[in-house]
């Protein structure tokens, strides 16, 4: 049974980490039997009316459990974690659905809201349903992110993977066939590049991020020369 896990930490910025890593490092509290598929990272509005301390962004585990009953155990180790690991002055949020929950089609609609609009605590809460979503500290607000995180990444159209098959372990460049041999489908963007092969080789810039599309883990490339590919997108540091 596959689950979604959202976190949002709104950290600070003298904070050692942010949510993206609070999500990232639930992998080593997560049961042995459970299969860790990807982290996703979620853009939200950036708005000054909205507390938030770079970007605005929330993210939502996605892991494969093999017995539903597993759930609410679950859902306690990541109310732990993000207790254990959230910034002083922040306001964490949770949100734990299983696949086929009928909250999600509502969590992917906030979800959507919440890259468009301010969205309210209720709001998250209606959605959410009978799903888990719990509030950590602070005033809460977190829960918005959290429940856009789960409804987001359950779209299967939105976001970037910040874990997926140990991306942070691959060299740059690498090759095609060494990241679909990870499950990373390799897609080029330009209008007229040829398809790219196999034994091509890809340029990371040291920062490998595939999209999340149709479900899917997906790597937009652009062509940088004879058999060569440079990824979109760069590492933005916290301001």
């Amino acid at each position: 049974m596959r689950i979604y896990i959202g976190f949002d930490d709104t950290d600070n910025l003298e904070a050692e980490f942010g949510t993206g890593k609070v999500a990232r490092r639930f992998d080593t509290r997560v049961p042995e039997t459970a299969v860790v598929w990807g982290v996703v990272r979620q853009q939200l509005l950036v708005d000054p009316r909205i507390p938030y301390t770079s970007h605005n962004s929330s993210a939502c585990m996605v892991l494969d459990l093999p017995e539903p009953s597993m759930i609410d155990g679950l859902a306690t180790q990541a109310a732990e974690h993000i207790v254990e690991l959230s910034s002083p002055g922040s306001d964490p949020g949770l949100c734990v659905v299983r696949e086929g929950d009928p909250a999600l089609r509502d969590l992917m609609e906030i979800g959507r809201e919440c890259t468009r609009r301010l969205v309210t605590q209720a709001e998250a809460l209606k959605a959410a349903g009978k799903a888990h979503l719990s509030g950590h500290g602070g005033t809460s607000d977190g829960i918005i992110g959290a429940a856009a995180a789960v409804g987001l990444t359950a779209s299967g159209w939105s976001g970037r993977f910040i874990e997926y098959a140990s991306l942070r372990s691959l060299p740059d460049p690498v090759t095609v066939s060494a990241l679909e041999g990870k499950g990373m489908r390799v897609v080029s963007l330009d209008r007229d590049a040829l398809f790219p092969r196999p034994e091509d080789k890809v340029h990371t810039k040291g920062w490998l991020r595939p999209r999340l599309w149709g479900s899917d883990a997906v790597l937009p490339v652009l062509p940088a020369g004879p058999g060569e590919w440079v990824t979109m997108g760069e590492k933005r540091n916290k301001s």
